[in-house]
């Protein structure tokens, strides 16, 4: 997840195929793959999911053609349209281990609970665990953006990551990615566990 996330966000499409295509052969099903791409556009924008998007698709029909026919898994469950400001709250404060304010700009708040919180971590294709992991991995390859990595890395040990389990995520993306990539990972996961 984090290899896939990492090469999205830097947008190196002929490196996420590969990623795409390792972790379709590990028995990621393709929903799942596709539920990362989307979670991520909160992350990464439109252009970059949807060019992530298009090379999974790609992939998949390269791999049918191929003889391979890749286990779709289930898509995720239609949400409740409940008070979306709520539960996202509810699912924010959960995830990030106390309650988030911007007071500079509140509406920021809004978007984050209403959208990102529910309309997005509220889905079951992928686990809370599995969209930190994801989101981590994003923000290692936009790199430049240590403050949001360094939420990231808290709010997937208040899931239940362990820091053992960032640290191989980190591995994986210096083994992966790059040395710069992981490097800066590195320094993230350093000063959260301090």
């Amino acid at each position: 997840i984090v290899t896939v996330a990492a090469f999205m966000a830097k947008g190196d499409l002929p490196n996420l195929k590969k990623s795409l295509a390792t972790t379709l052969d590990n028995g990621m099903t393709v929903n799942q793959a596709k539920e990362v791409l989307v979670h991520l556009y909160a992350y990464t924008g439109f252009p970059r999911s949807l060019n992530a998007l298009s090379t999974l698709n790609n992939l998949v029909q390269e791999r049918k053609a191929a003889g391979i026919n890749d286990e779709m898994g289930p898509d995720a469950t239609p949400l409740d349209f409940i008070d979306r400001l709520a539960k996202g709250t509810e699912i924010q404060t959960a995830i990030s281990g106390r309650v988030v304010t911007n007071e500079f700009a509140p509406i920021i708040n809004t978007f984050l609970r209403e959208h990102l919180f529910y309309d997005i971590f509220a889905r079951d294709v992928l686990t809370w665990q599995q969209r930190e992991l994801a989101t981590v991995g994003a923000l290692a390859g936009i790199g430049n953006v240590n403050p949001a990595a360094y939420f990231a890395f808290r709010a997937a040990m208040n899931t239940g990551l362990t820091p053992e389990q960032l640290q191989e995520a980190v591995d994986v993306l210096n083994e992966t990615v790059s040395t710069d990539t992981g490097s800066n990972a590195q320094a993230v996961l350093n000063n959260v566990l301090k």
